[in-house]
């Protein structure tokens, strides 16, 4: 049920991350959290980006109304020396970037009833000045794996003073996980109302193969941006090489590009398995990658540190079951009915998991799977989720 126009709060989003002209799949998921809320409440969007490439004025505004109302804001990258005269002057840019921002907001439409932050910490200090000068609340969804232990990358003394007064003041604070939620609280950040709410996908736009016959060389898919650090795609090449020696009913197709992605094809054709066991697909979106999806047997993940991939909520949308590793959040939603949970690293178990899953193609169901992610991450509710926590603290 939508809420009455005249009534609706003004929800303005500040995101670290947010598709723009230099990459369009960028924060992606961020854009997908207003969108799925939008049928309750007026979301924009300011995002403000730094720009090697911009030449000319320092600035340069874009206002787009498709899919949100966004204000894009690419300011001209200082890169003179020092450093340090550099840095002040791009952290100039940046405040005075939102600054600017606001206002246009404020005049083309509203002022805001919330601000939401969407990955700490710089844009938290901004929505909190905000805060101290208009009396706006903030709200924040940390999306970040830097605070889970595996990573370690949660360092600076004023990083993490700052990051503690923003959490501190926000009127809610949403981690993706409980997992990301009792890592942002073991590195004290505290605040009294944390909410869980997961990342949304696009159940309209994948549709399962409920029928789908189980070919005789079963379908293996991994999406990812190929950075090996993260994704560990070389233990994924590793040990199709060791399970192609074992069996030859499967292949597995890369879908995604990335910084790693010619060192790991080059590994694959050392390995001799590119356009034999494996495949090279590249960056896929929208209809094309719902096709590809909805025709697998299982999608695969043998990351060190994750919180919840959209990938694999993509793959329940599409009715396929998932092995990933057991990290982050993503044991939180993936029990025996959706694929198989294996240790990070232990490329063994992970060749034993798939071996296992491959001899019995059908023991997922296609339509439970499907329902899994309709009741946890369709569109409607998380909408509903995000538009309770916006009425708690906007009205």
């Amino acid at each position: 049920m939508k809420t009455d126009i005249n009534s609706r709060l003004h929800i303005l989003y500040l995101p670290r991350w947010y598709p723009h002209r230099y990459d369009p799949m960028m924060g992606l998921f961020i854009e997908r959290h207003g969108k799925s809320v939008s049928a309750h409440v007026d979301v924009s969007v300011l995002y403000v980006h730094a720009d090697d490439e911009l030449h000319g004025k320092p600035y340069e505004i874009i206002r787009s109304e498709e899919g949100l109302f966004s204000i894009h804001i690419y300011f001209r990258k200082s890169t003179l020396k020092p450093a340090i005269l550099a840095n002040l002057i791009n952290l100039f840019r940046f405040i005075n970037s939102h600054r600017r921002g606001f206002r246009i907001i404020r005049k083309q439409r509203r002022k805001a009833n919330v601000v939401h932050v969407h990955v700490l910490t710089r844009l938290g200090v901004i929505a909190l000045i905000n805060k101290i000068i208009t009396k706006t609340p903030y709200v924040i969804t940390e999306h970040w794996t830097r605070y889970l232990p595996t990573t370690d990358t949660y360092h600076g003394t004023l990083r993490k003073f700052m990051t503690r007064i923003v959490v501190q003041n926000a009127s809610a604070v949403m981690p993706v996980t409980a997992n990301l939620r009792d890592a942002m609280i073991d590195n004290k950040l505290v605040n009294d109302n944390y909410v869980v709410i997961p990342n949304v996908v696009n159940i309209g736009m994948f549709t399962p193969k409920f029928d789908r016959q189980i070919p005789e060389k079963k379908k293996l898919v991994h999406l990812s941006c190929f950075t090996d650090k993260q994704k560990n795609i070389s233990g994924i090449l590793r040990v199709m090489k060791k399970l192609s020696k074992k069996r030859d009913d499967f292949e597995l197709t890369f879908i995604g590009d990335g910084e790693d992605f010619a060192e790991m094809k080059a590994i694959s054709d050392k390995l001799g398995l590119t356009d034999n066991v494996v495949k090279f697909a590249g960056l896929k979106e929208n209809d094309e990658l719902a096709a590809m999806l909805s025709d697998a047997d299982l999608m695969i993940m043998f990351s060190y540190f994750e919180n919840l991939p959209v990938v694999i909520l993509e793959s329940y949308a599409s009715g396929v079951p998932v092995v990933s590793t057991r990290v982050g959040g993503i044991h939180e939603h993936l029990n025996d009915d959706l694929g198989k949970l294996t240790q990070a690293g232990d490329e063994d178990e992970f060749l034993q998991t798939l071996d296992e899953v491959l001899d019995n193609p059908g023991k997922y169901n296609r339509k439970k799977i499907r329902k899994y992610a309709e009741d946890h991450f369709g569109e409607d509710v998380i909408g509903k989720s995000l538009y309770e926590v916006y009425e708690s603290v906007g009205r």
